[in-house]
């Protein structure tokens, strides 16, 4: 963790910036803002992000792993779910596959960018990038049932018209998604921790930080607070942004699913730039306990959320995804299956990785 002793004027923007963004949102919230503005509110955005990361590693070095990896990926994805429902809500039909547009991006970016970006960060400082294949597969395994239940499945059922799911087969979906959800966060934290902690290259646990002592109990309150606040403002201002991206997108005649794309990559900084930073520090498994925990995160808190929801939406819910993105999950799942299963990856892995969220990008540009 960074050393948490050291209070310089970046820790003390820290604690300003959350609450500064916040006033901003309340300000800028559902009105057209002006070029001078947007750029105002894109410079909080990013100062919002990197203050999350600050208070979710003192939380984290608090708790310890993978409790620490686990605060993040959940408080960015509650607070996501919470705008994707929000959007749904005021939009109605207009917005029926924002949710599986959303969640499939979300974990493209975490099971590609995230992961290959930490895997290239540590293998050019240390050249092999070491981790705990058992609980990193277990991930894994629970990423990809989850991804192929709630993203693949309705594209071929026939109940529903359409890539949809009808309601009992949703209800199944969301029922399913949570438990298995639960599952892994009681498997990662209570009854298998050590398989998710990070490792030497001999293979020994590294149960603590030795950089610096813990933060106290007051410190570690005031950090989760505004962890919480940092990121309602990373969303909330990722979502005043919008208009603008759409403009620019509509501008140079992308597809507006582009807006979407941005949008999650926004919201997403926070445990990318906490995962890089771990793999830094050469916490490898910690880095991929924020990728692999933010799509599983995305996913069975998404469903279940949207499946309630739905309720008082109109229309089909689509989730199901095009022969395209089909073919770049299954990859992506073939491939990460490769990286995890040794235990160690090197550059070629991460480049491999890399390669894949690129064409992601590119396809969604260029579909």
């Amino acid at each position: 963790m960074s050393r948490l002793r050291d209070v310089n004027w970046t820790d003390a923007l820290s604690y300003v910036v959350p609450v500064l963004a916040v006033l901003t949102l309340g300000l800028a919230w559902g009105r057209v803002l002006a070029p001078f503005v947007v750029v105002v509110v894109a410079c909080l955005l990013a100062g919002a992000v990197l203050s999350a990361v600050h208070h979710a590693e003192v939380v984290a070095h608090r708790v310890g792993e993978p409790f620490g990896s686990l605060v993040l990926a959940v408080a960015v994805t509650v607070i996501e779910v919470a705008l994707i429902v929000s959007m749904m809500l005021s939009a109605g039909g207009e917005t029926s596959s924002l949710a599986r547009d959303t969640v499939f991006a979300a974990v493209m970016i975490t099971c590609n960018g995230i992961v290959g970006l930490s895997l290239l960060v540590a293998t050019l400082r240390r050249r092999v990038a070491v981790f705990n294949a058992v609980g990193t597969g277990g991930a894994l395994a629970t990423v990809a049932t989850l991804a192929t239940m709630c993203l693949v499945l309705p594209t071929f059922t026939t109940t529903a018209p359409g890539p949809a799911f009808s309601p009992p087969q949703l209800a199944f979906a969301a029922v399913a998604s949570l438990a298995l959800y639960v599952l892994f966060v009681v498997t990662q934290t209570i009854r298998h921790r050590q398989a998710f902690l990070p490792i030497t290259t001999e293979g020994e646990v590294i149960a603590v930080d030795e950089h610096a002592e813990p933060p106290s109990p007051r410190m570690t309150a005031g950090s989760l607070s505004l962890l919480l606040v940092a990121l309602v403002a990373v969303v909330g201002l990722a979502k005043v942004e919008s208009p603008a991206i759409e403009t620019a997108v509509r501008a140079v005649g992308l597809p507006q699913s582009v807006v979407g794309v941005v949008i999650a990559l926004l919201v997403l900084l926070p445990e990318t730039i906490a995962a890089v930073r771990a793999a830094q520090r050469d916490r490898v498994q910690i880095s991929l306990n924020l990728g692999f925990g933010s799509a599983m995160a995305s996913i069975g808190l998404t469903i279940p959320t949207i499946a309630v929801a739905s309720i008082w939406l109109g229309g089909h819910l689509l989730l199901g995804l095009g022969p395209m993105q089909i073919v770049l999950l299954a990859l992506t799942v073939a491939v990460a299956t490769l990286t995890v299963v040794p235990g160690r990856a090197t550059l070629l892995q991460a480049g491999v990785h890399l390669v894949l969220f690129a064409a992601f990008l590119f396809l969604a540009i260029s579909p």
